[in-house]
């Protein structure tokens, strides 16, 4: 394990990673071969985990929590923390895939619609050629499904494992099947298979930069507004937490 600090922000650890140290320290839980889990923590999730302790308990017990949101970044700071810079999914995917291709280590793509998965690999395929797509399967099944899908990872057996259901329900279903799978590197990635194959466009990096992706995603997907309205909530919470510290 590298070393790297952790710090609570509302009661739910975030290590203080850049996107260096956490490829690094993916790779050493691939050569490790033993199964771990990556989370990647957002305003949303953090204030869904604040009732929901079954996500509570997975984030907080995840090998890795990397901060994935500027709303994260931001928190952090008004608590008196550090943490270097935002680490999102789909940063995650791209870079890892890249790291994957030269490693020789293989991806395996779960979620999304229909066809979407396929056409990530795709595009991962053309942007990191010798890539290794072990397999791809759609999100659209059910639950009593869920023991085949399971079986399925574990024959393909790759090295990392991105699961795009969408917070909780990946990250519940990676904790659950995990053992079963047996792959180095589960992470959940939300709507990251979306973006990488361009059904949905990503924000501008000018937007990126300042904190308003969420903004361009509601533009984009106005039946996102529930995620978003998470967003007042989150720093809501955040500033009384702050008034606490202070006594």
């Amino acid at each position: 394990m590298i070393n790297f600090q952790s710090y609570n922000i509302l009661g739910i650890r975030v290590d203080a990673v850049d996107m260096e140290t956490a490829l690094a320290q993916m790779e050493e839980f691939i050569k490790s071969r033993k199964p771990h889990l990556v989370v990647t923590a957002d305003a949303s999730g953090v204030v869904m985990a604040q009732t929901d302790p079954e996500l509570h308990r997975i984030m907080n017990s995840a090998d890795l929590v990397t901060p994935d949101s500027t709303g994260i970044l931001w928190a952090a700071k008004q608590l008196g923390y550090s943490l270097p810079q935002r680490v999102s999914g789909v940063d995650i995917v791209d870079l890892l895939c890249g790291r994957a291709a030269a490693g020789g280590y293989s991806v395996f793509l779960l979620g999304s619609a229909p066809g979407v998965a396929d056409a990530a690999a795709g595009e991962l395929k053309r942007r990191y050629p010798g890539l290794n797509i072990a397999g791809c399967h759609h999100g659209y099944f059910k639950s009593e499904e869920s023991n085949s899908i399971a079986q399925m990872v574990r024959d393909a057996k790759p090295d990392i494992l991105f699961v795009a259901f969408g917070i909780p329900r990946q990250e519940k279903w990676i904790t659950r099947y995990k053992r079963e799978m047996n792959v180095p590197v589960s992470i959940g990635v939300g709507g990251t298979f979306d973006v990488i194959s361009g059904n949905v466009k990503r924000a501008p990096v000018w937007m990126q930069r300042r904190g308003l992706e969420w903004l361009h995603r509601l533009i984009m997907n106005p039946r996102k507004y529930k995620k978003c309205l998470t967003l007042p909530v989150f720093m809501a919470m955040v500033k009384k937490a702050k008034r606490r510290m202070q006594g």
